[in-house]
């Protein structure tokens, strides 16, 4: 890390122990008081953002805008992992925000820029990314079936999408929609993206998805898009380059997801350790048994070797671009929500029945991690892409 990402994530921890850790309760009471079902906006989260703001941590994860590296900013996202629920978005480094910000600042035209980038960076709106269908295995991403037909001056959209994030966020103003142009195309031509405002005719909203009974303020929804018709202006690069602009979209974001992740691991840890040399059992503290201290130190061992991995993810993008770190890109992204599930669990396990309680974010830790082992893809997606650069090697 430079000197310069070193500097941000002192900032950042000066402002997680004096602003975001002690909201926590605010924010919870908030959601509790309303109900999980309900997706306002607790207000403290805006006074976290003014505060950000003022300390010059905004938008940190564009490389473009804030001038730090991937590798200077996988420090600052570890430390957001903390408090997944409020770091993230009271520096503007929330997804699936931040993803589709870098896919309008590298692929959009200067009026998509100005109607949508300009007020996601401001934090005055939201979006989300339209891509995962329930009909097809959406892993795959030839298979998408939504339509992006064009007529005359327009394109007109017809799908079923699910699980698309941010949706049920009453900010959420924008989708980013993959569908296909071409479908006799070549296979990674047959895709592209395109922009639907909210509240364009034909856009319905069907439901909001539990991840494991639990509703996050963001929310996951299932949406039809019916004969929905936006200008030709709205698409995002040329017909067929949907497929090139996911690439470019996940690459950085997997670096995001996976140090957040690390972030909530050294949160549990951190919890675990507190737990053991408080609590007793059979007449002495558990940190004295051999049990809880193995597994304490093998969470040690696991979040070092996570973070190692996807700190040299980070660089390889640095300096080669994604394209140059895609083994590792799809590595990390097995490793880091596999940890994590593990350290999480084993945190649980030592907190007894109050680490599923919410009097501790562990359970909801371990919903956000068990989740993003599906979320960008799954594991076998994931290590189908290692294997068989690992079998290119010997092949001839």
């Amino acid at each position: 890390m430079s000197p310069k990402g070193r500097e941000y994530v002192d900032r950042m921890w000066s402002f997680m122990h004096e602003h975001v850790l002690p909201a926590e309760q605010e924010y919870q009471d908030f959601r509790t008081e309303r109900g999980h079902d309900n997706h306002d906006l607790p207000p403290v989260v805006e006074k976290l953002k003014t505060e950000a703001r003022s300390r010059g941590l905004w938008n940190l994860f564009l490389p473009d805008v804030a001038g730090l590296t991937n590798l200077d900013y996988a420090g600052v996202a570890e430390v957001t992992g903390w408090a997944p629920r409020l770091a993230p978005e009271t520096i503007n480094c929330q997804a699936p925000d931040t993803g589709n910000m870098e896919v309008l600042h590298m692929f959009g035209t200067p009026e998509q820029k100005q109607e949508w980038l300009e007020p996601l960076l401001e934090g005055q709106i939201r979006s989300a990314f339209a891509m995962t269908e329930p009909a097809v295995a959406s892993s795959d991403a030839r298979n998408i079936a939504t339509s992006i037909a064009r007529d005359g001056e327009d394109y007109v959209v017809n799908g079923h999408k699910w699980w698309i994030s941010g949706t049920a966020d009453p900010r959420c103003a924008i989708f980013i929609v993959m569908g296909k142009t071409d479908p006799d195309g070549p296979p990674h031509r047959q895709q592209s993206m395109i922009l639907v405002p909210r509240g364009t005719p034909g856009v319905a909203v069907i439901r909001h998805l539990p991840t494991f009974g639990y509703q996050d303020q963001h929310g996951h929804s299932e949406i039809t898009f019916t004969d929905v018709r936006v200008p030709a202006a709205n698409l995002i690069a040329g017909e067929g380059d949907g497929f090139m602009i996911a690439q470019a979209r996940l690459g950085p974001g997997r670096i995001h997801h996976c140090m957040r992740l690390i972030g909530m691991a050294e949160r549990s840890l951190s919890l675990m350790s507190q737990r053991a040399l408080a609590r007793t059992a059979f007449g002495r503290p558990l940190a004295e048994q051999g049990v809880v201290r193995e597994q304490i130190a093998l969470s040690r061992i696991e979040i070092d070797q996570a973070r190692l991995l996807v700190l040299k993810t980070a660089d390889l993008i640095d300096k080669f671009g994604a394209k140059g770190a895609r083994t590792e890109i799809a590595a990390i992204k097995v490793v880091a929500p596999r940890m994590a599930c593990t350290v999480i669990d084993r945190a649980i396990q030592i907190h007894g029945a109050a680490g599923i309680s919410d009097d501790l974010p562990l359970a909801e830790f371990y919903v956000w991690a068990r989740a993003l082992r599906l979320a960008d893809g799954p594991d076998e997606v994931h290590l189908r892409s290692v294997a068989r650069e690992e079998l290119g090697k010997h092949n001839g």
